[in-house]
């Protein structure tokens, strides 16, 4: 008894010299993410005896500050472009002393619903409707070349090369950002500068070094960049206004090699896994390439001229008859639009890599199910002759 009664006692004196709940700030936005219009940011502390101020921030800007806890905030998000947005908020003690803080990402998404599975980024459309990365090419006739391309590409599965720590970055930026001298030494083929890429913009790791800024529903890409000065120097760059259909000149590169933008060809966060379907065609790459392209690419990247290996700008789309039913929700949403839209053939590379951006969010082994698809279950579509020299 008397051991039980000490056991009992020690529990007891180690209850009291507990030390105090940790501090921690927790943040909530209703409506959650996507957001559009008007949301409620409610940040609450946690394990502050004397709290003193509750900060919540936008993209480093100050938007609520309190004295209490949950500190409320009413914030317009159409303020800022459409896109991916961090809210961070930070707690402090009577003393000014930061005892605690926490960052969420969000995506803002005010574009207005068009009906149609038509792709947007940052408030903009991506291309008129008729645009090849849009066209539906699920009906389009099997090219009668089709089975020696897939040969010569070789067998494999597909491969997303994209994920939560790698894949192509991308940025918004608002028409105020400031226009920066660039230089190429593809100068050639490049379109002028200067360009708004902001200092900070993000660059592919990698040896490719892409850089996609767009501001004003105009995309500004760049290949193999990096600082210069007080603006960039890169291998080449393109600028593509989203409004209209223009394509490179014949024989022009752009900041891929086929001489197309990248943006559009990407698979999105935002499109497979919130909106929950995709409305393009996506960017992929094959290891031997013929001396040859077809629209809308305008640029060939090889010197072989065997007719079976695949020219840029071939698309290929995934058999009707695929059963995608077995796979993940968000695995099904790419690979219907691979059924429907297709994917083009857009520079050198490991074969079967299909191209996604970069994003934090994204689930790997949810995207590794993609890897089940064997490139026997796709096709070559005739979407118009190849041109050769």
């Amino acid at each position: 008894m008397t051991a039980q009664l000490g056991l009992a006692l020690l529990a007891i004196i180690g209850l009291t010299r507990a030390g105090p709940a940790a501090a921690a700030v927790g943040i909530t936005v209703s409506p959650p993410s996507p957001l559009s219009g008007t949301v409620t940011i409610t940040a609450t502390v946690t394990g502050i005896l004397r709290l003193g101020e509750v900060r919540i921030k936008v993209d480093g800007v100050t938007v609520a500050s309190c004295r209490t806890s949950p500190c409320v905030s009413q914030w317009n998000s159409a303020t800022v472009v459409d896109g991916r947005h961090s809210i961070k908020a930070k707690a402090f003690n009577v003393k000014a002393v930061l005892k605690a803080s926490s960052t969420i990402k969000v995506m803002v998404d005010n574009q207005p619903d068009t009906g149609d599975s038509a792709p947007a980024i940052a408030g903009c459309r991506v291309f008129p409707p008729d645009n090849p990365w849009n066209t539906d090419v699920s009906n389009r006739p099997v090219h009668p070349n089709s089975a020696n391309f897939l040969a010569s590409i070789g067998a494999g599965n597909l491969h997303p090369d994209f994920g939560d720590i790698y894949g192509i970055p991308y940025t918004a930026v608002p028409g105020s950002q400031p226009r920066v001298p660039v230089s190429f030494y593809y100068g050639d083929e490049s379109d002028p500068g200067p360009y708004p890429i902001p200092p900070d913009a993000p660059v592919e790791g990698g040896s490719d070094r892409h850089v996609l800024v767009l501001t004003d529903c105009v995309l500004y890409e760049m290949y193999d960049a990096e600082r210069s000065g007080d603006g960039w120097a890169a291998g080449s760059g393109a600028v593509w206004d989203f409004k209209i259909n223009a394509a490179r000149p014949q024989g022009w590169t752009s900041a891929d090699a086929a001489g197309l933008p990248i943006l559009p060809g990407l698979v999105r966060y935002d499109e497979v896994v919130e909106k929950g379907e995709m409305g393009h065609a996506v960017r992929f790459t094959v290891s031997r390439t013929q001396r040859g392209y077809v629209a809308p690419a305008s640029h060939w990247a090889s010197g072989r001229t065997d007719p079976n290996l695949p020219p840029m700008g071939l698309r290929l789309r995934l058999q009707a008859g695929f059963d995608v039913s077995g796979f993940h929700p968000q695995v099904q949403v790419i690979l219907r639009a691979l059924k429907k839209y297709g994917m083009i053939v857009a520079d050198n590379g490991s074969s079967w890599f299909i191209t996604g951006e970069l994003n934090p969010l994204w689930d790997n082994e949810v995207l590794d199910q993609l890897k089940a698809v064997g490139g026997g279950n796709f096709e070559v579509v005739d979407t118009g002759p190849i041109v050769t020299p």
